[in-house]
């Protein structure tokens, strides 16, 4: 799979991103049937969309902390149950084929959960936005 690339998110949160559409992809191949030259099967598509739009509009934006440390839950109820299947699968089987994101997913874990409240508009959506109109 080439290197998973958004036009919404930056930084930390790219990261994230890529992580998460690599998770998908050795997901996809082992559960799904994909059409003819895709990576993804339109399930797993809808899905890494929805977790794109997740991350762009996470309030805590580059400091965000991995969503199952996190106090706030903004994925929906079928989404979330989606995720954490495809995270349980592929989470042990990152470690060959992307052994940096994996080790820097593992970090990232042990961080502390944020107690308090995110400041606001600290959004990457709200920064991005608010880069454009300047």
């Amino acid at each position: 799979m080439a290197k998973p690339h958004s036009e919404l998110l930056t930084a930390e949160l790219l990261k994230e991103y890529q992580t998460v559409a690599y998770m998908m992809e050795i997901y996809c191949k082992r559960h799904h049937r994909r059409e003819e030259g895709r990576t993804l099967c339109s399930l797993c598509r809808e899905l890494l969309d929805y977790a794109e739009v997740r991350l762009d509009r996470c309030p805590y934006g580059q400091n965000k902390p991995t969503c199952n440390r996190c106090p706030i839950h903004c994925y929906k109820p079928e989404p979330k149950a989606q995720m954490k299947a495809v995270m349980r699968y592929s989470g042990p089987r990152m470690l060959l084929p992307h052994p940096l994101l994996a080790l820097r997913h593992l970090r990232h874990e042990k961080r502390p959960a944020p107690s308090s409240k995110p400041a606001a508009n600290l959004s990457n959506r709200h920064l991005r936005t608010k880069n454009k109109g300047a």
